[in-house]
């Protein structure tokens, strides 16, 4: 899985009309790469972090919390799930991510299927 992080002021981009064309060209652009080379699993966008919510269970009592759990520096933007043969090749297409300049791309395996 290729996790995408960028700075706020990258994230804002988004929305900026000035900024957001090229902002979502340069991820228009990799994600159809990412299709043509047949290694795309699934993968998703996300909207900023003030719209999460976050549910702890700290004895036996549900807590939440409006916003992501820890105030970072960096936005989770966004995930792909790509079938790659080996880490070497993920950590190449996540080099070519737009967030790979400003932000950071974290390269994790997913946990296979569980069996029931």
């Amino acid at each position: 899985m290729l996790l995408f992080t960028e700075p706020a002021v990258e994230f804002a981009k988004r929305n900026d009309p000035k900024q957001a064309p090229a902002y979502w060209g340069a991820w228009s652009a990799y994600c159809s790469t990412l299709i043509e080379s047949g290694i795309m699993v699934s993968g998703a966008g996300l909207q900023p972090p003030e719209t999460a919510t976050t549910v702890r269970i700290r004895d036996g009592k549900r807590s939440i919390h409006d916003g992501p759990y820890a105030e970072a520096k960096e936005m989770l933007g966004g995930f792909f799930v790509v079938n790659v043969p080996d880490l070497d090749t993920a950590l190449e297409w996540a080099a070519r991510s737009p967030s790979a300049g400003s932000g950071s791309v974290e390269v994790r395996p997913v946990l296979p299927p569980m069996n029931r």
